[in-house]
């Protein structure tokens, strides 16, 4: 049974017992404790916690997860993978333990032809919460499972929780034998290779607090609602029904690793085994590559773009993991343009958008690897050169190897990328051994502070709970008005301050305020929030400077009480600031128009990564490998322009995802969508997903400037414009700067650029002739500088102060008199200068000098000491500088001073 078909039958079978079933999440979630979505029940949060009401009381998902605490084990167990698919059913406070057992065992054991999956009964297990007597009841009742193959267990294996404060409870597990083949007989308890766990029932009734480990956590109280939260590993049960030892094998894993092996010349299962930990170190490297190249096909789908820190770095770190192991394996060349495709292939049945997309995707993945490439070319010359040094310094000492330090290895690690085994692999062909044990030191270091990071930021997650409290007392969620109104009124839900609910406030008191109905627009969607003011009807009036949505359905208006007091109950009047509402939108409306122009220049590849929608301007971030040239951003500009002149009608539309999708709306990668989405038309030109507000009509723009286009990461860009008033004024400031430098120059506006260049030329042109002419005069007088040589011990000195020489031409007179003195002959030249009011001075010296033991290094120092800085170089040549330029005749007289001081 192909996996696709097993996610269809999930669905299907709990569609059958009415459950709502629910479109996966993207993979990057918007919450602090989270970078992707790591349990199928992730998005669901929010009801189980009673944030928000469910739109269902029962649903179904087969949801996209990304787990990556496990990275080094992939490919050495059956059970590690970083993607992964999570079939789920969930009840919001309707069925519990007793429908979530007997579904599962209908689905798992009833026959394949009723589009059940047609386990054999007699190898299911089932694990209960130590202290859950009515679990085990209900699994004695409720199914064939003896009584000796349910086993109880402890909150380290039977209480669930997503490792930080929120909903949690006992769980139930169910696991398959898969035979003696994969180890010991005896239950989940004694070998969890050969039993397999296949689903979790978890029944969420309790609100957890301080979560330190697994095992070890507070009991808050109980949710105001039971709920049923199960999870089964779509690759593990796919395992299982496809009949193969672990989830790199199954449909739509295994060509990617026979691709690989190919590619490589290697042998899957060349060792013969069933258990994966006793697998060779070839076959775990194909397993990583087959494992990464999805995750990274599936991650780069979903929006996430190649970084150096959160989401982007954990898809660099797997990519360059799978490249690496395939150069483990023997492969050299590119290989994501191989392995990507025949990952998408398989993929692409239950996610169609990654073969619309792939274009962008293979882009992104593509040139990341050649990033890499280049990081392994300049990592091996650095490595090469640390190996060459530390087999120069264990010359002549037989009984130590050769050794990189740990600090050398890791710095090779964490600055250049270079993986750690390249570094042991290199490093040993050359004779050299590698302080492994320091290098894993150092690693676990940085380790142990990301971790101390992570659980600050945990610490820091903001307490909602006053909020859900409110919302609770509202009995609905906040109703926003503010599509159609900026003026509406409502009443006074909760006032909080200092994160605490209070039941009143006073003039100066800095407040949040939740009404029941608003037209204020939070912050969200790129868009900036609303400003205003609101009044109450006891004459109280409040500033309102930000709005935020600090959980679903609540909105909390962040205003500074002016007058009266504000208190629970009464009644509101909004007013939102419709000049800044109005900038706002306008400059929202802009970012649609530009985002479509550009993927209509550069192709669907480029992709929204982010913007900000402010009064007046906006700043969009899209995809894209490199930089655009200025002839598409003007046809861009030119083109959005046009079309403000056409004044396209601006219609917002509710609609189902599927219909917008007929449409051709287009989605942002990692935004959540509900069943029912808002779509924003220009004409029927663009058309995108989107719930902030906008103009009524394109004319309203009045105009779109871009300002400019530049890099904010690995493939992406930013282009910057300004809108309406801002961008009038702008081209009004710049007509201006036109009409002066055509009155200055006397030429027409069209012949400036023709004008200013040929004046630039003419002036570099003088720059060379002076520089030339400075250069002459100083060589001119080096013949008289030999004749001031003095003798200090043996060794002629000369120096000289050369006034505001420039560095370059200081370098090459002192070079000059040297060279007028003989190579033989010991000397010494020293002269200083001070262009720009920057003090320089330099020091050459003779073989001569050398071979007396006067270097230039120690005098350029005692003299760049002297003019308050630092320098250094070569024995010959040396070169320092400083901050007082009234020093300059101080630093040569310390160059005579130490010559001196050496003939004494």
């Amino acid at each position: 049974m192909e996996t696709a078909e097993i996610a269809r039958r999930w669905l299907a079978f709990f569609e059958e017992k009415g459950h709502a079933v629910v479109p996966s999440a993207p993979l990057p979630f918007d919450d602090p404790n989270l970078l992707f979505v790591v349990a199928g029940m992730v998005p669901f949060v929010p009801y189980f916690s009673g944030q928000q009401t469910p739109p269902w009381p029962r649903a179904a998902s087969v949801q996209k997860c990304v787990r990556t605490p496990d990275l080094d084990e992939v490919g050495k167990t059956s059970r590690h993978g970083t993607f992964f698919q999570m079939n789920g059913n969930f009840s919001f406070g309707d069925y519990f333990k007793h429908d979530a057992i007997a579904y599962a065992w209908e689905l798992l054991t009833g026959p394949v032809e009723a589009g059940r999956y047609g386990l054999d009964p007699e190898k299911l297990w089932a694990t209960v919460y130590e202290d859950d007597d009515e679990a085990e009841a209900l699994w004695l009742e409720l199914t064939d499972i003896p009584r000796e193959r349910v086993v109880r267990r402890d909150r380290l294996d039977n209480y669930w929780h997503m490792g930080i404060p929120g909903p949690g409870g006992p769980c139930s597990e169910i696991f398959y034998d898969r035979g003696p083949q994969y180890g010991p007989d005896g239950g989940p308890t004694v070998d969890e290779d050969r039993f397999l766990e296949i689903w979790n029932l978890v029944f969420t009734e309790f609100e957890l607090g301080a979560v330190r480990s697994k095992a070890d956590f507070d009991i808050v109280g109980p949710l105001p609602k039971k709920n049923v939260d199960t999870g089964m590993g779509l690759e593990r049960i796919a395992s299982i029904l496809q009949g193969v030892d672990n989830l790199y094998e199954i449909d739509q894993v295994r060509p990617v690793l026979d691709r690989a092996a190919e590619m490589t010349g290697k042998r899957y299962g060349a060792a013969p085994s069933h258990v994966a930990s006793q697998s060779s170190p070839d076959d775990v490297r194909l397993r990583v590559v087959a494992d990464h190249v999805r995750s990274c096909l599936m991650l780069i789908g979903d929006g996430v773009t190649p970084s150096n820190e959160g989401r982007g770095y954990v898809v660099r770190r797997m990519l360059r993991r799978a490249v690496r192991s395939m150069r483990l394996l023997g492969w050299d060349e590119p290989a994501m343009p191989d392995l990507l495709p025949v990952s998408m292939e398989r993929m692409s049945v239950t996610y169609p958008e990654l073969r619309t997309g792939f274009d962008r995707i293979s882009q992104v993945a593509y040139a990341e690897e050649e990033a890499f490439r280049r990081t392994l070319a300049s990592g091996t010359t650095i490595l090469d050169t640390a190996v060459a040094r530390v087999k120069s310094a264990r010359a002549g000492t037989p009984d130590d190897k050769p050794e990189l330090t740990g600090s050398q290895a890791f710095a090779l690690h964490d600055t250049y990328g270079f993986p750690i085994d390249l570094t042991l692999e290199m490093a040993a062909e050359q004779g050299v051994a590698v302080d492994e044990g320091g290098f894993r030191r150092l690693m676990q270091e940085q380790k142990d502070r990301a971790r101390a990071d992570a659980k600050a930021r945990k610490q820091g997650h903001v307490d909602t709970s006053v909020y859900r409290r409110i919302a609770d007392g509202l009995g609905r969620a906040v109703e926003f008005t503010g599509y159609d109104e900026v003026v509406s009124e409502g009443r006074v839900a909760g006032i909080v301050r200092d994160g605490v609910k209070v039941e009143a406030a006073g003039p100066g008191d800095d407040i949040e305020l939740v009404l029941d109905r608003t037209p204020f627009y939070a912050e969200g969607g790129g868009q900036l929030a609303d400003g205003g003011r609101i009044e109450l009807d006891n004459g109280a009036v409040i500033e309102v400077r930000d709005v935020q949505s600090p959980i679903g359905g609540v909105v909390t208006h962040r205003a500074t009480v002016v007058l009266g007091e504000v208190v629970p109950g009464a009644l509101a009047l909004s007013e939102v600031d419709i000049e800044r509402r109005k900038a706002i939108s306008r400059a929202h409306t802009g970012t649609h128009m530009v985002h479509k122009a550009i993927r209509e220049a550069l192709g669907d590849t480029a992709t929204q990564a982010g913007s900000e929608n402010a009064p007046g301007r906006f700043r969009f971030d899209f995809n894209a490998q490199s930089a655009v040239p200025k002839s598409v951003l003007r046809d861009v500009e030119a083109k959005v322009n046009a079309l403000l002149l056409d004044d396209l009608p601006v219609t917002a539309e509710v609609m189902t995802q599927q219909e917008a999708r007929d449409a051709g709306a287009m989605a942002l990668f990692g935004e959540k969508y509900g069943d029912a989405v808002r779509v924003i038309s220009v004409g029927d030109w663009a058309r995108e997903l989107c719930g902030g507000t906008h103009a009524q009509r394109s004319g309203q723009l009045g105009v779109v400037k871009l300002m400019g286009e530049s890099s904010i990461g690995s493939g992406v860009r930013r282009v910057e414009a300004l809108v309406g008033a801002d961008a009038y004024s702008f081209l009004a400031r710049e007509h201006a700067i036109v009409g002066q430098l055509t009155e200055a120059l006397q030429a027409r506006p069209e012949e400036l650029p023709e004008r200013v260049a040929g004046i630039l030329g003419r002036l570099k042109e003088a720059e060379r002739e002076i520089a030339a002419a400075r250069q002459e005069k100083a060589l001119g007088a080096a013949a008289g500088l030999v004749a001031s040589a003095r003798d200090f011990g043996g060794v002629a000195l000369v120096t000289h102060d050369a006034g505001d020489l420039g560095a370059d031409d200081l370098r090459s007179l002192v070079l000059d008199v040297r060279n007028r003195l003989g190579v033989d002959h010991p000397a010494v030249v020293a002269m200083a200068s001070a262009a720009a009011g920057r003090p320089v001075v330099v020091v050459a010296t003779t073989a001569g000098a050398r071979a007396a033991g006067v270097t230039a290094g120690p005098l350029v120092r005692v003299a760049a000491q002297v003019l308050g800085g630092g320098g250094g170089g070569k024995d010959d040549l040396a070169q320092g500088g400083g901050t007082d330029p009234s020093k300059v005749s101080a630093a040569l007289g310390s160059v005579e001073d130490a010559l001196r001081g050496r003939s004494g």
